[in-house]
């Protein structure tokens, strides 16, 4: 399971060193392999390709004609691609994704439970800052035990 925040840097060949929490991690669980995409052109997110293939499991079962199935994996192969961890724990972010979601320089890697979220440091502060966890999201929460 991947938790918390890493602020780390994107090189200036788009490499991104994974944090040494979340590497340790991939190294006790996954292999050097990972599937990189967005839902969204905003996030990039890097799945151990472990957890990608058990979501292309899931998806094998939707029939091929399911617009949302065709509309996710369209926009998930738009900026997908594999990628394989170097020797020093370095993942080449695709290009068209590290353009889209502005993810150079100084960004943030989260942990999102089975993969991990790479977004823009000043882009997420000033999202987190319009938009703050509300009573009405507690509530909504409460309804899943949390």
């Amino acid at each position: 399971m991947f938790r918390g925040n890493h602020p780390t840097r994107v090189d200036d060949k788009g490499r991104l060193k994974l944090p040494a929490a979340f590497k340790s991690r991939v190294d006790e669980l996954y292999g050097p392999q990972f599937y990189i995409t967005s839902k969204d052109g905003k996030r990039a997110e890097i799945y151990p390709l472990k957890e990608w293939e058990y979501i292309e499991e899931k998806l094998a079962k939707i029939p091929s004609m399911n617009p949302a199935k065709k509309k996710f994996l369209d926009v998930t192969n738009y900026y997908g691609q594999m990628v394989e961890m170097d020797n020093q724990g370095r993942l080449l972010l695709p290009q068209l994704l590290r353009e889209s979601a502005a993810i150079t320089a100084e960004v943030v890697v989260f942990g999102a439970q089975t993969y991990l979220e790479v977004v823009n440091h000043a882009s997420i502060k000033a999202e987190l800052e319009a938009a703050p966890l509300s009573e009405a999201d507690s509530i909504a929460l409460s309804e899943f035990g949390l």
